[in-house]
């Protein structure tokens, strides 16, 4: 079983860390691709060994269309050599429940008959977890299956998977400081004056930060079994087929309460 990872990356370099120090220890660096976006010989010092392809950053125009495109197109190329690849943002961990599958070999020949995995995702901040619909992604896919809004483009035989034990881990909330440099990039490319840039989610990143951040002081604590249950019910229940983008994707469901990692749970 032959799989590698891949990720898109701006300044980012926190972040950049871990997924680099995760996914080598689970995949092997030598089975790493980090897409810089820009010139930036910093992404080659934080991932060593891993390939680094860099592309041009002279337009930002259709931010989120254009890196879709990019990504979906090299992913295709990568499903030449591997049977699978997991694509993340640089902010997000798959992590998998030793009680449920001892490796990523494990999980993918056991899901071997499916051309794409979704997972349980979770914002991670202040030492708790909140499980979150909007991040129960999309993650792993076989060759000439897309990614698109969270979601897979809804083709023949798309099906909505996602195995008990599989989690993606969201740490965009995670470190103070890594936050901040992470929103005044976006801020940045937000306000700028090219058609086709993200909406106020980024240009208005503080607030969405600050908002998230007080609701979870409010949130009352629940145990993992507990929360994990209840989120797995819901999140795969009803995912959603969006017939106007050709999307099918997790339902955006908001939970109120947070719960603290398992032990076998790392980023560091």
């Amino acid at each position: 079983m032959k799989v590698c990872a891949i990720t898109m990356v701006y300044r980012d370099y926190w972040a950049l860390s871990k997924w680099y120090s995760h996914y080598s220890a689970v995949l092997g660096s030598e089975n790493l691709f980090v897409i810089a976006h820009g010139v930036d010989e910093k992404v080659s010092e934080l991932c060593p060994n891993a390939n680094v392809i860099t592309v041009p950053r002279d337009t930002l125009a259709g931010f989120d269309k254009m890196r879709g495109h990019m990504l979906n197109s090299i992913q295709d190329g990568l499903g030449v050599a591997y049977d699978w690849v997991i694509r993340t943002d640089a902010d997000e961990l798959i992590s998998l429940d030793p009680a449920h599958y001892g490796s990523f070999d494990d999980l993918f020949r056991t899901h071997s008959g499916q051309n794409a995995l979704f997972a349980l995702g979770m914002n991670i901040a202040e030492g708790h977890a909140v499980f979150s619909g909007h991040y129960s992604k999309a993650w792993a896919v076989k060759r000439g299956t897309h990614l698109m809004r969270h979601g897979i483009t809804l083709a023949k035989g798309a099906t909505f998977t996602l195995p008990r034990g599989v989690y993606l881990m969201h740490l965009k909330f995670a470190d103070p400081d890594a936050l901040d440099n992470a929103n005044a990039h976006r801020k940045e490319i937000a306000n700028g004056s090219e058609k086709g840039l993200p909406g106020k989610a980024w240009s208005e990143a503080w607030r969405h930060s600050k908002r998230f951040l007080n609701k979870l002081a409010k949130m009352p604590v629940v145990d993992w079994d507990t929360a994990s249950a209840e989120a797995y019910e819901q999140i795969t229940a009803s995912p959603f087929k969006d017939e106007i983008a050709k999307v099918l994707r997790a339902r955006s469901i908001d939970f109120d309460s947070k719960t603290v990692l398992p032990d076998w749970f790392s980023y560091d």
